[in-house]
């Protein structure tokens, strides 16, 4: 079956090996055999962290937030971040995180799918400059 006709269904508690980068753990929700227009992860940042930015070239960028708080900083604007909130990203969009005093957990999907390896740069200064 291709991955475009695959469903896909986890029960909670199934997990994907958990992929620590940085501050961000990530965890897929798709494998690379299921991926097909899109990725999909649950990303998590501890309590008094701080992300380096990171853009995508291609990929647009979704993220609802789960649980915590904190800030992104988008393109150098900082947006407060409660649970329920939505974001979208437009490639190139240079983003960060910073949390509060609990974790920030996230679902975080790229159309098209990208992966730590493949379109996903991070800014060697924090300024984005």
């Amino acid at each position: 079956m291709s991955a475009r006709k695959q469903l896909v269904h986890r029960s909670s508690g199934t997990t994907e090996p958990v992929q620590q980068l940085g501050p961000y753990q990530i965890e897929p929700l798709l494998t690379e055999d299921q991926e097909a227009a899109a990725t999909a992860y649950r990303v998590r940042v501890e309590p008094h962290q701080q992300t380096t930015p990171s853009y995508h070239r291609v990929a647009e960028e979704f993220y609802f937030i789960l649980a915590g708080t904190g800030t992104a900083v988008l393109d150098g604007a900082p947006q407060t971040l409660k649970p329920g909130d939505f974001l979208r990203l437009p490639p190139g969009t240079r983003h960060a995180f910073i949390t509060d005093n609990e974790p920030l957990e996230m679902l975080d999907i790229h159309v098209p799918g990208c992966r730590p390896e493949r379109d996903t740069y991070f800014v060697d200064n924090p300024k984005g400059k």
